[in-house]
């Protein structure tokens, strides 16, 4: 997360803002749902073990952030998206994920124009050419979405019980991203001196 923490994405709908310790309360509060524990398929943490992964995110060269719709932050907080890059071998790829966790924010656009932002953000800082999102296989919204944005599957786990959806950037799609995204402003976020903020694991929701 260490080269995007000290900036904010503003979009139409979201403003997407790195993650910092001041947003794990909020961020745990969410994750005692066992909703989202199913859709994002993740073990409930105690707050110090969230505290504790914060500060590893910090470090990470991932892109991790909060996704808000509005300008302030944790009485706006609405859900994050992740970008992972995990294969060592494969820079180019990115794994993508969203959670919307606020329910009185589903079905309002923030999930997609959140993922759309991101995507972007890979594409034109990181070198990303080929997106990968891991859907379970119960997420409808999820999966409508993704096949909304171009993602097509690729493969399904029965142990998992989750669909792989894939998007490979061509000139066409790269240009279809960067029209979509061409509102999107980039701003300072903090004074730069304060500690850096991230995000994490996947729900999605248009």
């Amino acid at each position: 997360m260490r080269l995007n923490q000290n900036i904010l994405l503003l979009g139409k709908k979201v403003v997407l803002v790195p993650y910092t310790a001041e947003h794990v309360p909020r961020y745990h509060e969410w994750m005692k749902s066992e909703e989202l524990q199913r859709l994002t398929a993740s073990e409930p943490l105690t707050l110090e073990q969230e505290y504790a992964m914060q500060c590893s995110w910090r470090e990470d060269v991932d892109k991790k952030w909060q996704a808000q719709p509005g300008t302030t932050e944790e009485s706006c907080m609405a859900g994050d998206v992740n970008l992972f890059l995990t294969d060592v071998g494969d820079p180019s790829l990115g794994e993508i994920e969203v959670m919307i966790a606020e329910p009185s924010c589903r079905g309002k656009g923030f999930g997609t124009e959140a993922v759309l932002m991101m995507m972007s953000y890979g594409v034109t800082k990181l070198g990303v050419t080929k997106f990968e999102a891991k859907i379970g296989q119960g997420n409808e919204p999820s999966l409508r979405m993704f096949q909304k944005l171009h993602f097509e599957q690729v493969a399904v786990s029965s142990v998992f019980q989750e669909v792989t959806l894939r998007l490979t950037m061509n000139e066409w799609e790269r240009q279809w991203l960067l029209e979509q995204t061409s509102h999107v402003e980039e701003k300072p976020y903090g004074d730069g001196s304060q500690e850096p903020r991230r995000q994490r694991p996947a729900t999605g929701s248009e």
